[in-house]
């Protein structure tokens, strides 16, 4: 049984080599804790092991997969705090997904630590790039390999047992029996070699795949090309020709002499189906495919509530990490609470709590470094202001010289602008928000008119009674930084016919979730018409001390541009805020429907009168099965009872949700095929989200995965769904069958 992760690379890669053979480094914990620890990888080149040269402790391992990335020199807060400049060229971290804290490394010599920052990143980028089918052999592989626990590569009646455990099936004795003899085909009492590979086939039998194939495939019990077109019309709803057709079979046929002959064989449709091409979200909305050249104020912004945070908003850590994480899940606007430090150095944390403190030029550097990884669109840091001016005048030094050309800190273009410049002219820029202390106009003014006064009122969010005296007080404002603020001026906000009246289009208001959903209740037309013209930041509110989050569906609803949720919190909101930024490049940036863009719009998400928005639709999902979805219970008797809920998510008339029954005792391959009907109003704000449960009668479900996408980006046909942990990672091998159709209702 060789399957690892090496597919794609020799096992002869000197990097590879490198690994295999591990060797020591130092692993850091605090200034006295540094020990020298083992590393290597595992044969099966997807597992890494460490142990300590004294108490041999070898049950240290991780997985590859489990790597969200490997940053050379001091970047994570544990090395720049416990080690000295001088080593920063040994230095590396391993980050993981999810809340594993990161693995801070220091190697004997600088070359030895490119060395392991460099393997190690070629395996993370090998395993990412498997295909699907390749991820379904490994998962399997890797648990045949687990269940045969006297390693003699053959299989036992109680290892092939064990195995159904390992793989979430739970398979009654008669029929693991019934199984095991007919793979036995040497009757020796255990499975080897080809018997084994007899044993994968049955497992990975699709009944709902030979359905569909046989329906199509009427050449010879192949499908030809003009089959496969005729597949792709009819039931995939594609406008498909013959050369499709051929790319697709060049792309997933596996058998060579098949392929040649322009046939796709069964397996191949299987490949095929499990195409990222193929799956549930358009492939053309994963790049960025909308007009990136309106007003920035008219698209939806991924945003970000306390970047800094990492866990909860009282006693959590403070972490450079967060902003990173955050930006490359392509938050587009992060926050940073600013108060004065030590040695005139400004700090990050959450004012008056026990939240740990970060230095601010550090955090500056890391939202560099990372801003414009995952999008080329602008970032806007959204500043909090508590310092002293004379820490505001250091803050503006640090972002000026961090960021250099990168942070705009006049207009662009001649003369004063009317409206806000595009996402596309400001790609690969920093906004600051924060306050100024005179009209944006007064730049322009004849004679440099000075500002009458460097006081200015504090409104800022306010969590505790400190914080309201401290609104209360006038805060001196440093002219450097007043300066930095151009398209996005923090103001109060007095009412809709003020803001019209009275503050010029780059003059913004942030709203608490609780004054922000009121508005989006009573007033929703007025406050899209507001939108039309101006940003609006909404943030949860103060008492959300567990950094939980608010449903931002209804503030999108209303226009509101800068929804900002705690990105370190998972949750639904968080599933349906990474579903609307899904599409379009995940660039953070989302344009909103014409009709939230007229200033003369008549839209009333609540009221709904008729309208350009108003294209009713209705929406078939007929949920067929899942595959291979994870334990939520690691205890090795329990298996999954999965269940599907469907939910439409958009304006209240849309708002609904359907859920299949729960299927007893399998997650390895459970099949529902049961069919749902959604009427759907307003298309365009709407998402859909799939999400699969492990159902309990005694008390609530288990959250296993889920998936969210907005409707509009919906293929149609018999489509992959894949699913993300609770993190919002894939997880490497499940998935959901769905077929899709969505149809004009009148």
């Amino acid at each position: 049984l060789v399957a690892d992760g090496t597919e794609g690379l020799s096992r002869g890669d000197a990097d590879l080599q490198f690994l295999l053979q591990g060797g020591d480094l130092l692993k850091v914990r605090s200034t006295s804790w540094k020990k020298t620890r083992f590393f290597k990888l595992q044969e099966d080149c997807k597992t890494m092991w460490h142990e300590s040269k004294k108490t041999f402790k070898t049950n240290q391992t991780f997985s590859v997969d489990e790597i969200s990335g490997v940053r050379m020199g001091r970047q994570s807060e544990g090395l720049r705090k416990y080690t000295e400049e001088q080593v920063e060229g040994r230095c590396f971290s391993i980050m993981f997904k999810g809340r594993r804290k990161n693995l801070d490394l220091i190697a004997s010599s600088e070359e030895e630590a490119r060395k392991w920052v460099n393997s190690l990143e070629k395996i993370i980028s090998n395993l990412n790039n498997l295909t699907c089918q390749q991820k379904t052999e490994h998962w399997i592989y890797s648990c045949l390999r687990k269940a045969d626990k006297n390693k003699d590569d053959k299989l036992s009646q109680s290892e092939v047992q064990n195995f159904f455990r390992l793989i979430n099936l739970d398979v009654d004795d008669d029929y693991a029996e019934m199984l095991f003899k007919k793979c036995d085909k040497s009757k020796s009492g255990y499975l080897a070699g080809e018997e084994i590979e007899h044993f994968y086939d049955l497992l990975t039998h699709r009944e709902e795949i030979d359905v569909i194939y046989g329906e199509y495939a009427k050449t010879t019990g192949f499908m030809s090309s003009e089959n496969l077109v005729e597949f792709l019309l009819k039931e995939q709803r594609e406008k498909a020709t013959l050369a499709d057709a051929h790319k697709i079979i060049e792309k997933c046929e596996p058998d060579e002499n098949v392929k040649q002959k322009k046939l796709l064989s069964k397996d191949g449709f299987l490949m095929y189906v499990h195409h990222p091409e193929a799956w549930i979200l358009n492939p053309v909305h994963k790049d960025v495919y909308q007009d990136m050249s309106q007003p920035l104020n008219h698209y939806f912004i991924s945003s970000s509530h306390n970047t800094y945070l990492m866990e909860d908003q009282l006693k959590g850590p403070s972490s450079t990490e967060a902003y990173i994480r955050a930006l490359l899940k392509g938050c587009r606007c992060v926050e940073l609470d600013c108060w004065d430090g030590d040695d005139d150095e400004p700090v990050i944390y959450h004012g008056y709590t026990f939240t740990s403190k970060i230095l601010f030029k550090d955090t500056i550097k890391a939202i560099k470094e990372y801003a414009f990884k995952t999008s080329d669109y602008p970032v806007i840091l959204s500043l909090e202001n508590h310092c002293s001016v004379k820490q505001q005048e250091v803050m503006a030094h640090h972002m000026s010289t961090i960021l250099g050309s990168a942070l705009i800190t006049a207009p662009l273009g001649d003369g004063m602008p009317t409206e806000f410049p595009s996402p596309e002219e400001l790609k690969g820029k920093f906004l600051i928000k924060g306050k100024r202390l005179n009209k944006l106009e007064a730049t322009f003014a004849t004679k440099a008119a000075a500002a009458d006064d460097t006081d200015v009122t504090e409104e800022e969010e306010s969590n505790d009674e400190e914080e309201k005296e401290e609104k209360k007080k006038k805060l001196k404002l440093a002219k450097e930084l007043s300066d930095m603020v151009i398209y996005c001026k923090s103001v109060h906000f007095h009412g809709f016919e003020d803001a019209r009246q009275n503050l010029s289009f780059y003059e913004m208001s942030s709203f608490k979730e609780g004054k922000a959903m009121k508005l989006a209740e009573e007033s929703a037309n007025a406050y899209i018409r507001h939108n039309v013209e101006k940003l609006s930041r909404i943030y949860p509110a103060g008492s959300r001390t567990d950094s939980s989050n608010y449903n931002p569906v209804p503030l999108w609803n209303a226009g509101c541009q800068i929804v900002a949720l705690n990105f370190q919190t998972t949750c639904t909101d968080m599933d349906l805020n990474l579903g609307r930024f899904v599409v379009n490049g995940k660039s953070g940036y989302i344009l909103k429907p014409a009709y939230m863009r007229d200033i003369a719009t008549e839209f009333d998400p609540i009221t709904l009168t008729r309208g350009d928005w108003l294209k009713h639709k209705t929406l078939h999902v007929m949920v067929i099965s899942a595959h291979q979805l994870p334990k939520v219970n690691k205890k090795k008797s329990s298996i999954v009872d999965p269940l599907v809920k469907v939910q439409v998510h958009g304006v209240p008339a849309d708002v609904a949700e359907k859920e299949t029954n729960a299927v007893d005792n399998n997650g390895f391959n459970p099949s529902w095929n049961e069919n749902f009907q959604f009427d759907v109003y307003v298309p365009d704000l709407a998402l859909v989200r799939f999400v699969v449960e492990d159902y309990d009668s005694t008390s609530d479900n288990e959250f296993v995965g889920q998936y969210t996408l907005p409707l509009s980006s919906l293929k149609m046909g018999y489509r992959h769904v894949p699913l993300l942990n609770k993190n919002g990672d894939l997880l490497p091998s499940a998935g959901l069958f769905v077929h899709i159709m969505v149809i004009d209702a009148e």
